[in-house]
């Protein structure tokens, strides 16, 4: 991509999902994604309906009265989001391919993330970990985070979500609030996003097309994995391809869910062409 062009996408991305980040998401996002927790702020002196659980007694000896120790929460958290840049992500048939709204839901959650004083990093997988940008904050590392999720060409085309969140499990120490932005199109990966979610607070954001939940009627035609390379002529005409085929989606699809359920791992599920923003909504709303 020519270096003016990629400086024009970058922009125009920046442009819709920061006024979104600002305009739907920040009140949400604060309330849905908390902090790490209470950190100690000052010590002050007792009253008498404070808790003598907080009394702190190494001040207390020194100036012979009674002080407390008063905490805040620690709001600053770490989001790390996990980006699929499979080769089934290059699939769309609604106005954009998955991979386009993967980009717009990561720069939206990029944004969210920086309003509220957060660090944002990023991993981005195949079947292996492509590319690690740990995670910080300002505006010119979400910039820099955009123009990869725009530019970012993979040196594999298939898909291990166990990879990524072992790297994840493995490479950021404290807890962090991670999402997982995929079609879910993997074999399996239940253990090791247990493990991760036992670790981090997990969110997944299934990403789907229209014309993959269904195969319709058009005849003969020759279709390419784009994860193997392999091209097939499938007959669509035959309604036992089409049941196979629509077979084989909604297992797919239910042992998802299955997964994320027995993990406790929130998920929302969003399509191609499609407004996502009362998804996003209703999944922090789901959290707030």
């Amino acid at each position: 991509m020519e270096s003016t062009e990629l400086i024009k996408k970058v922009r125009k991305i920046e442009i819709r999902t920061k006024a979104l980040s600002q305009q739907i998401f920040s009140g949400q996002y604060h309330s849905a994604f908390k902090g790490r927790g209470m950190a100690f702020s000052e010590v002050r002196q007792y009253n008498y309906d404070d808790d003598v659980r907080f009394i702190d007694w190494n001040v207390t000896a020194r100036f012979n009265q009674p002080y407390v120790k008063i905490f805040e929460e620690e709001r600053e958290l770490t989001v790390m989001l996990l980006i699929d840049v499979s080769g089934s992500n290059l699939f769309g048939t609604h106005g954009q391919f998955k991979a386009d709204l993967i980009t717009e839901l990561a720069t939206v959650l990029s944004f969210s993330a920086i309003h509220n004083n957060d660090k944002v990093g990023v991993i981005f997988f195949s079947n292996k970990v492509e590319k690690f940008i740990p995670p910080k904050k300002g505006k010119s590392h979400i910039l820099r985070i955009i123009q990869e999720l725009v530019s970012y060409t993979p040196s594999q085309v298939d898909t291990n979500i166990s990879e990524a969140l072992r790297y994840l499990t493995n490479v950021i120490k404290k807890k962090c609030t991670a999402f997982i932005i995929s079609d879910f199109i993997d074999l399996d990966f239940e253990q090791a996003l247990k493990i991760a979610s036992n670790k981090h607070d997990i969110v997944a954001l299934h990403i789907t097309d229209f014309r993959e939940i269904k195969m319709h009627d058009l005849g003969l035609v020759k279709v390419k994995d784009p994860e193997s390379g392999s091209f097939y002529l499938a007959d669509t005409s035959d309604i036992r391809t089409r049941r196979e085929y629509e077979k084989w989606w909604n297992n797919l699809r239910q042992k998802n869910r299955e997964i994320f359920k027995r993990t406790g791992v929130d998920v929302a599920t969003l399509q191609t062409g499609e407004d996502y923003v009362k998804e996003l909504s209703e999944l922090f709303k789901r959290r707030g």
